[in-house]
């Protein structure tokens, strides 16, 4: 699993012209899920992204994890994290998993990160065309990938 997480005053996603969920100071959270990914990423990711630590604390440096902060969380689904650009320029996909897979790890991905975080958490719509709108705070954005545990 890949994520692109951005640390955010507020975000939202829009379908059709209307907004489908939206978050206050929290975390916008895109995900791309592979072919390979298993139970064993989901969690591992679940626990690395509440639990990390880019808020700011009552000094001002980023000692605080989202779940520290009481803060919120939008989970996006986006299998173009996924894309390959070694040839030519048209991006390739094939790496991203095909949605009779990636649908079950993308549910299970949003209910254990909202258990890890404690608190329902907000989503866009998988495989639907959303429009993503953010504040980014700082701004603050990590990219995660499981099976390159850096």
């Amino acid at each position: 699993m890949r994520v692109v997480i951005q640390r955010v005053s507020e975000a939202s996603v829009t379908i059709d012209q209307k907004v489908h969920s939206k978050i206050g100071m929290g975390l916008l959270v895109l995900v791309g899920i592979e072919e390979e990914d298993t139970a064993e990423d989901i969690q591992w990711l679940s626990n690395k992204i509440i639990n990390l630590r880019i808020f700011n604390d009552a000094n001002g440096i980023m000692n605080c994890s989202v779940k520290d902060v009481n803060g919120e969380l939008l989970v996006v689904s986006q299998f173009t994290l996924h894309a390959t650009t070694k040839k030519g320029n048209r991006p390739s996909y094939i790496k991203a998993s095909k949605p009779e897979t990636a649908i079950p790890l993308y549910e299970a991905f949003k209910k254990n990160i909202a258990q890890e975080l404690g608190k329902p958490i907000q989503t866009g719509v998988f495989g639907a065309d959303m429009k993503v709108a953010l504040l980014n705070d700082g701004p603050v954005t990590i990219l995660i990938d499981s099976k390159n545990k850096e």
